[in-house]
């Protein structure tokens, strides 16, 4: 059993201030500062390597096996021939575009039994980190204090782009430059972009996706939640366009497999990717996320998912077209959701004014400290509550006004516009023709007017209510008198569908023609054109620049926090926020309880996937293989105790971007793969709490019972190294299955 034992007088006293050292399993650590940060706590808790075993530029390490996957999940290489494992829900755009109503992958999986079989997907990446380093002072260098934050940022990025230009020179590797806590730090990234990744293997979406919605940041979870690719490589190993002579990529390390299972306290390491994390907000920071935006997306979300659920459930063909749009959409959706319940629950709010009120005091007890930082805080605030309206206009205009997806469409042909407006070239009005050409036809591949039209009737509505009304079109003004009731507003959406020649895709392609040959007034005057232009110009010029001078102060003034909550702080570790660059996070396996007499154990298993089974519930389908195995006790070696373990809870510090990373052991072996974080911590992205906050993991064990005994495809386990909980391995000791 997992929990904290308190104190009331304690419990009370840490409501009230922040911590001055990091809590246990907090951090999002840079790999290269592992040896002077991290490495003996890590080894305290039970890690079996050393710092340079994880990240090291000199030998193959872990960082060698870790990849980001595309552009916003993390996957894993587990064989020494490019297998890479990820989750399903990080694969699915991948599987949704090979599926059809005639091949439907996403309810069916999909499996390679041949390299010949494996399927390649176009503008799909996977990117190792080569090397990283400090490279704040060439970044900074020639930058005056005081310096306007518009005018820092151009030159810190034209430094930022000479460092990675000459890291890079004369080699394969691209680069970039990313800041660090705020911009007080920057670092080097150098990296290696394979571009051709290949589907191996998917379950079907009654194991990829067991649970649904439902089921969605919650935990006791049994959601089989993982894909597998294999990279290739040009004959010499090295990034290589797609061509039929590629080869599988050897990496310079892959994950061993452990088949030794866990048990509370276990160490767990997860390495992988983190998106955006804002754990140094003030009060006022904190506040708008809680009270202004997470709420403004979650109300237009609700309504949107609403009618895509509706229509998706009356046609396969929609259900495939919107598969993976609406589980994108509804992943933050709930997400959101849990931050704000947790924000409530911690009184995030009135802690960081806690702090805010003890870092004024250190302030305020030095002459020097006070001329740095002592107007610091009341600037802040001001800030905030200047751009308060605008963030929640911003808001509706994303999420509700571009929500409609023919509105958002639209505004595709507004760069063709401009140039034939300026009289570009006949050849860069061609270049931008075939391009937008391209963007129509993968729009309409997965694009429903009709469902689209309901939606427009909602969010439209939604949009003119609830944006501040000195922040909307005066268009949207008149339609807001005009239209005073939802049937209104959806009569009105019926006849913008009905006038606009952009919501079917032979039109919309006739439109550009138009455009291209210099008939501009075809689009000018189409009233979906024109409602999309009228909000995208009030965004640009009501919205956006207020909102971008009051968020630009914030950016330097944070900065300058930042700076002092370091100074003041001395024994704690800071780690830099999280921002879709490599990191380590490192915890152990654990429950949790989530409420008063409520207590959540730190495993589940395949018992739990049948106790949940429903075949009226979509969401909790079980397929009638997986039953007979299951009924069969047929398991082969990855059975504990009678079931097939499914998933576990450990407490590392994950967040979006972490969907797919290696959960790792004190060996430096797999024993799960990440996918998500518990409901009640889900606000750990701004405060963390050691108390409830849990990533979630599949295990290794379910994710290799399903490719061997339910898919029959144990040539891809054959690929693995699977090792005994010394670390030797079993090869030929392990009955793998093969159809």
């Amino acid at each position: 059993m997992f929990h904290f034992l308190r104190s009331a007088a304690f419990l009370a006293a840490s409501l009230l201030l922040l911590p001055t050292a990091v809590f246990a399993d907090e951090g999002m650590w840079l790999p290269l500062l592992l040896k002077q940060l991290n490495e003996a706590d890590m080894q305290k808790k039970g890690l079996k390597l050393k710092a340079e075993d994880i990240y090291s530029i000199n030998k193959g390490s872990l960082k060698d096996a870790v990849v980001q996957f595309g552009g916003g999940c993390t996957g894993e290489i587990i064989s020494d021939q490019g297998l890479l494992l990820t989750n399903h829900h990080c694969g699915y755009g991948q599987i949704q575009q090979h599926s059809s109503v005639e091949k439907d992958y996403l309810t069916k999986g999909y499996w390679a039994m041949t390299r010949a079989e494996e399927l390649p997907n176009p503008g799909l990446t996977a990117t190792f980190i080569v090397r990283m380093e400090d490279v704040t002072n060439q970044v900074l260098a020639g930058i005056a204090p005081g310096t306007a934050e518009a005018e820092r940022e151009k030159q810190v990025q034209a430094n930022g782009q000479k460092v990675a230009q000459a890291a890079t020179q004369g080699t394969h590797y691209q680069a970039f430059v990313r800041s660090m806590f705020g911009g007080n730090e920057y670092y080097l990234f150098v990296t290696e972009v394979f571009q051709d990744v290949r589907l191996v293997g998917a379950p079907p979406s009654s194991i990829g996706k067991f649970g649904g919605d439902t089921d969605n940041w919650a935990w006791p979870r049994h959601t089989g939640d993982f894909s597998i690719f294999r990279i290739y490589a040009g004959p010499d190993n090295k990034p290589a366009p797609y061509s039929a002579q590629n080869v599988p990529f050897k990496p310079r390390h892959h994950l061993p497999i452990s088949l030794a299972g866990i048990k509370p306290g276990d160490f767990t390491l997860v390495f992988g990717f983190p998106g955006r994390t804002n754990e140094y907000l003030t009060s006022w920071g904190v506040d708008e996320v809680y009270s202004v935006d997470d709420p403004a997306r979650v109300k237009v979300r609700t309504a949107l998912l609403k009618i895509w659920n509706e229509d998706m459930l009356a046609s396969d063909k929609v259900r495939i077209q919107y598969a993976a749009k609406y589980a994108s959409i509804a992943n933050y959706w709930k997400k959101w959701q849990g931050e704000m319940r947790g924000l409530k629950k911690l009184d995030a709010v009135q802690r960081k004014r806690n702090q805010e009120v003890e870092f004024t005091k250190w302030v305020a007890a030095d002459a020097t400290r006070q001329s740095t930082y002592g107007n610091l805080l009341p600037q802040l605030q001001a800030n905030y509550a200047q751009e308060r309206d605008y963030v929640l206009a911003r808001a509706y205009v994303t999420e509700a006004a571009f929500g409609v997806e023919l509105l958002r469409f639209a505004n595709t042909y507004a760069p063709l516009l401009d140039m034939v407006a300026s009289k570009a070239s006949a050849t860069d009005i061609k270049t931008q023709a075939d391009k937008t050409r391209t963007g129509i036809s993968n729009f309409f591949r997965n694009y429903n007017a009709p469902t689209d039209q309901k939606v427009a009737g909602a969010l439209l509505r939604i949009y003119a209510e609830e944006t501040p009304a000195a922040l909307l079109p005066e268009y949207v003004k008149t339609l807001k008198a005009q239209n005073t009731t939802p049937t209104a507003w959806q009569n009105f959406a019926n006849e913008l569908f009905a006038k606009t020649r952009l919501a079917t895709e032979a039109n919309a392609q006739k439109m550009l023609d138009e455009v291209a040959t210099g008939n501009t007034a075809l689009l000018t005057t189409d009233p979906a054109y024109q409602l999309a232009s009228a909000i995208q110009t009030t965004l640009r010029t009501k919205i956006q620049p207020t909102y971008q001078t009051a968020a630009d102060n914030i950016t330097l003034l944070q900065r300058t926090y930042v700076a002092g909550l370091r100074q003041w702080q001395t024994t704690r570790k800071f780690y830099p926020d999280a921002n879709s660059t490599l990191r380590v996070a490192y915890g152990q396996v654990a429950g949790y309880q989530p409420a008063d007499g409520v207590h959540y154990d730190y495993y589940t298993t395949l018992d739990g996937i049948m106790q949940k089974a429903d075949p009226n519930n979509p969401e909790f389908e079980v397929s009638p293989r997986l039953m007979e195995l299951y009924q069969k006790k047929d398991y082969g070696p990855y059975a504990v105790n009678g079931t097939v373990p499914v998933a576990f809870t450990a407490t590392n510090h994950t967040t979006g971007g972490n969907s797919g990373s290696p959960v790792i052991n004190g060996r430096g072996e797999l024993i799960g793969t990440n996918f998500d974080r518990d409901w009640e911590g889900t606000m750990s992205d701004i405060m963390y709490d050691p108390d409830r906050v849990r990533n979630i993991a599949l295990d290794v064990r379910y994710m290799l019972f399903v490719v061997d005994k339910f898919a029959g495809a144990g040539h891809l386990v054959k690929e693995m190294t699977l090792v005994d909980g010394k670390g030797k391995a079993l090869d030929g000791k392990v009955k793998i299955k093969q159809k």
